[in-house]
């Protein structure tokens, strides 16, 4: 979840939890207030009752407004004296209908006699102001959390809109290009140091980049010349008789270890071509032509091994450097010629949009590290670069390269376009 989406949740819903709290509070704090001034009415009727009874020693007439109700009832000597507040329900005469209502019973004696009074005052008005408040708050309530969801959605937004802008130019930023982190024009001082910081972190990068490229480079290249000249005087020692047979032997290992480190040094310069994308020379290739031709390239070692080979060639055409096309249907033909078994199989299936080489094998899964440098067998003569090579070149085009094993067999497929 995005920080701005984050925040705008955890405020939305804080809001929301305190205006409920606030308006609940709110209702009952105006909802006690009016009953209180409904209890101080009632209790003025009951002093002017009082006062009537004290001045005229008899109980004034009961009456039935459309706001107010007084009853009188006599008690018996044994029913103790009451003043009581309490909810209850108003008769309304002139609407015909029954409202809620706030009522004081209390007691007054008049002549030797006691007689119980009730006051009812209807609340009506009390509710209707109460409900109008509540609306209101409601409304206040529902105006203000449209207006941060406005606000979070609009404005925070464009606030958090450079810090989004530098992300995206980090996320895509290639090493080999060599180019800056765009300034973005914004007040946030924290965006700022942010976008400071990404340059001086690039500016740090491409230094050790090109240092690092310069060492391997000349180290490459510093390499290549010796070992030429190693292989060289190796041709020509061997082609002369002046040495024992245990030295021969000695001699033909070294030969086979100089041209190892030769084409062990070759792979590696080619990975660094790879990864910087220096090879340019992009075209349109048929893999149909193109694996027919490889196809009989690779037909003496199919029948020295006994292999048979089954091939579904549909067109296809990818838009990659020839070059390293080339490369590409190298590794992944010697490796199922390396890994295969004599008497095995290869299967070939070209479609618009794949390349699948099925091959038989030892009877093992390999594992996820298949693809990765240096990742070989222990029975495998190989450097363990040819699927790595294979994996960066796919990576260089967005191709999808994939193992598994089908039917007892090993199955490596790439897919050149896996979003269409």
């Amino acid at each position: 979840m995005k920080l701005a989406n984050k925040y705008n949740r955890v405020n939305i819903i804080t809001s929301l939890v305190v205006l409920v709290i606030t308006g609940i509070i709110y209702y009952v704090v105006i909802h006690f207030i009016l009953t209180e001034k409904l209890d101080k009415d009632l209790a003025v009727e009951e002093d002017e009752i009082k006062q009537y009874v004290a001045t005229y020693h008899k109980l004034p007439l009961a009456s039935s407004y459309i706001d107010q109700q007084v009853y009188y009832k006599e008690l018996a000597k044994d029913v103790p004296d009451v003043r009581l507040f309490h909810y209850t329900s108003y008769n309304n005469a002139k609407e015909h209908e029954t409202e809620p209502g706030r009522s004081l019973i209390t007691s007054v004696k008049v002549n030797n006699k006691r007689y119980e009074v009730t006051i009812i005052k209807s609340r009506v008005e009390s509710e209707d102001l109460v409900r109008i408040i509540l609306l209101i708050t409601l409304g206040v309530t529902i105006i203000l959390l449209a207006a941060l969801i406005l606000i979070n959605r609009f404005v925070l937004n464009r606030l958090w809109k450079p810090f989004y802008t530098i992300l995206n130019q980090m996320k895509t930023y290639e090493l080999a290009k060599m180019d800056d982190i765009a300034q973005q024009q914004t007040s946030i001082d924290e965006f700022k140091e942010l976008n400071d910081s990404a340059n001086a972190m690039a500016a740090r990068v491409r230094q050790d980049y090109k240092e690092l490229k310069s060492f391997a480079d000349n180290a490459s290249h510093e390499m290549m010349t010796p070992l030429a000249i190693i292989n060289s005087k190796l041709d020509s020692l061997l082609q002369t008789d002046s040495f024992t047979p245990e030295q021969g032997a000695i001699l033909e290992d070294v030969y086979h270890g100089v041209g190892r480190l030769f084409r062990l040094n070759q792979s590696l310069l080619l990975l660094a071509k790879i990864e910087n994308n220096l090879i340019p020379d992009i075209q349109d290739i048929d893999l149909q032509e193109l694996l027919v031709n490889k196809i009989r390239q690779f037909q003496e070692l199919f029948e020295k091994d006994g292999l048979s080979l089954v091939q579904t060639l549909e067109p296809s055409q990818v838009r990659m450097s020839r070059y390293l096309a080339d490369i590409l249907l190298n590794n992944l033909f010697s490796n199922a010629i390396r890994h295969n078994q004599n008497g095995g199989s290869i299967e070939v299936v070209l479609q618009a949009n794949s390349l699948q080489l099925i091959n038989t094998g030892k009877d093992i899964e390999l594992d996820d590290q298949l693809f990765e440098r240096f990742s070989k067998s222990t029975a495998s003569e190989g450097m363990g670069l040819g699927l790595a090579i294979t994996k960066q070149i796919c990576a260089l085009y967005g191709f999808v390269i994939s193992y598994r094993r089908k039917d007892e067999k090993h199955c490596f497929t790439v897919v050149f376009n896996p979003k269409s």
